[in-house]
C-alpha cells in the first residue's frame, strides 16, 4: 500500500501487475494494471473501462510491471464470479431487446443511419448502440425515447464501413473469413497504387472488399512487389535485347518473366537474361 503523505489524501492502491486481455471475440489485446498475478490464460475477469464494467478474458500471462510504462491504466476489479457469467449472458439477450427498440425509434424518427449492435455494461448502467450513416446525425430527440424506454445511459457511437465488416464479419473472395473480423486490429491506409505495383487489373469492383473499400490484403504483398520492381523500366517501355528493340509488354513478377515484342518476333525471357544487373528480391 503507498501512502500519500499530504495530510487529507487518501491512501492510493498498488497494482504491480499487468494483465491481457481481450473482449468478446476481437483479437486486440489490451493491458490492465492488477493486485495479484495468479490469473490463468481464459480466466475470465470484470475490469474497469472507459465504457464502464465489462467482462474480458485473460489471453496471456501476467507479467510485473517493471520497467514497463503504465500510465492511464485501468484495473481489473475481480476476477469473474459465476453470477457475472449469468449476467454477461443475460445482457447479451437484453442488448437483442434494446436492438429492436431502437430500430423503431430510429424508424420513427426516420433517421438516417444503419444500426450494427448494441452492447451493455456488466451492471447495466449504460448501454452502447453502434450505427453506420453517410453523414452526421442529429440524434438527440432519439437518446430522449431511448432513455424513456431503457432506463439507462445510452451512448450511440458512428463507426466506418471498415468497422462495420469488421463487426458483422463475412467471408472474402478468397473463401476465407474477412481479414478485418479473422485478425486485423487496426485499419492502415489502402491505395489504389498498390494494385498497380502488383500489376492487377484496375476493376475497382473486384478488388473492393465486402465494405465498399479496397481489399485490406492488397498491402500484405506490396513491400515485396516495391522491392522486386526496384529497378525495371515500366511495362509499354522500349527495351534492347541481343541489338534489337522491343517492347516491354508485360511482366510476371513472381516469376520473374518479361514478354517482349517488336513487329517480327516475341520473347519470354528471365529478368536476368534481359537486365543481367537485375538485383530485385
Amino acid at each position: 500500500m503507498v501512502v500519500n503523505k499530504q495530510e487529507g489524501c487518501q491512501p492510493q492502491e498498488e497494482y504491480p501487475y499487468l494483465a491481457f486481455i481481450t473482449f468478446k471475440e476481437a483479437k486486440k489485446i489490451y493491458t490492465f494494471e492488477c493486485k495479484e498475478n495468479d490469473y490463468q490464460i481464459d480466466d475470465y475477469v470484470v475490469v474497469e473501462t472507459a465504457r464502464g464494467l465489462e467482462l474480458g478474458k485473460i489471453v496471456k500471462a501476467c507479467e510485473a510491471k517493471i520497467n514497463r510504462e503504465t500510465n492511464n491504466l485501468k484495473p481489473v476489479v475481480r476476477k469473474a464470479t459465476e453470477q457475472d457469467l449469468t449476467t454477461y449472458h443475460m445482457n447479451k439477450e437484453k442488448a437483442k431487446e434494446a436492438m429492436q427498440i431502437c430500430a423503431q425509434c430510429i424508424e420513427q424518427l426516420q433517421l438516417d443511419m444503419h444500426l450494427i449492435e448494441a452492447d451493455y455494461t456488466l451492471d447495466c448502467s449504460k448501454i452502447i448502440f453502434v450505427y453506420v450513416s453517410e453523414d452526421r446525425v442529429d440524434f438527440r430527440e432519439l437518446l430522449k425515447l431511448l432513455a424513456h424506454q431503457l432506463k439507462c445511459r445510452i451512448e450511440l457511437r458512428q463507426v466506418g464501413p471498415r468497422n462495420k465488416s469488421k463487426i458483422v464479419g463475412g467471408v472474402g473472395m478468397c473463401g476465407m473469413e474477412t481479414c478485418c473480423s479473422r485478425f486485423l486490429n487496426d485499419f492502415e491506409v489502402i491505395s489504389i497504387n498498390m494494385a498497380k505495383n502488383q500489376m492487377l487489373a484496375l476493376n475497382i469492383q473486384k478488388l473492393s472488399g465486402q465494405c465498399g473499400k479496397l481489399m485490406c490484403c492488397l498491402r500484405y504483398e506490396d513491400g515485396y512487389y516495391k522491392a522486386a520492381k526496384k529497378g525495371l523500366p515500366k511495362v509499354g517501355s522500349m527495351v534492347t535485347y541481343k541489338n534489337q528493340t522491343y517492347r516491354l509488354s508485360s511482366m510476371n513478377i513472381l516469376l520473374k518473366q518479361a514478354k517482349i515484342e517488336n513487329k517480327e518476333e516475341v520473347h519470354f525471357l528471365d529478368f536476368n537474361e534481359l537486365w543481367p544487373d537485375y538485383k530485385g528480391e
